[in-house]
């Protein structure tokens, strides 16, 4: 059931990913995702679209660091654990987008990515970075 937004309430069925299916999860450790609930769901207050599944690493990691966003250094005070290489996350669409456009993407989990994140990305762009 919608919330209002155009987009379906966390944990129900009828949220879709880029390939059309039900979207599935992205990563339980660490726990990501606008609701904090392992996928990469939304709603109209996501202003940063955390839709792309990615699977990080270090190139990329580096790269988010040099364009002012750390995701690699630990934050308790805000919750976060740091993430490392290899782990998946619900990344901002437009990040994913910039690091491909630089030549930093990370891989993507198509079937854990939603499929608002092609206002943002071309699907071609997203299935030649599968994981």
């Amino acid at each position: 059931m919608p919330d209002g937004s155009g987009y379906p309430r966390p944990g129900k069925p009828s949220a879709l990913n880029v390939l059309g299916g039900a979207l599935e999860s992205c990563s339980l450790a660490p726990l990501t995702g606008w609701y904090r609930d392992g996928c990469c769901n939304t709603d109209a207050r996501d202003l940063g679209l955390h839709t792309v599944c990615a699977v990080l690493t270090v190139e990329f990691l580096a790269f988010s660091k040099s364009v002012g966003n750390d995701l690699s250094t630990p934050r308790p005070e805000y919750g976060f654990p740091g993430l490392n290489p290899g782990e998946s996350w619900c990344l901002c669409a437009a990040r994913w987008e910039e690091a491909r456009l630089a030549g930093r993407a990370p891989l993507v989990k198509l079937a854990a990515t939603h499929v608002a994140t092609l206002a943002v990305a071309r699907l071609e762009d997203l299935r030649a970075h599968a994981a």
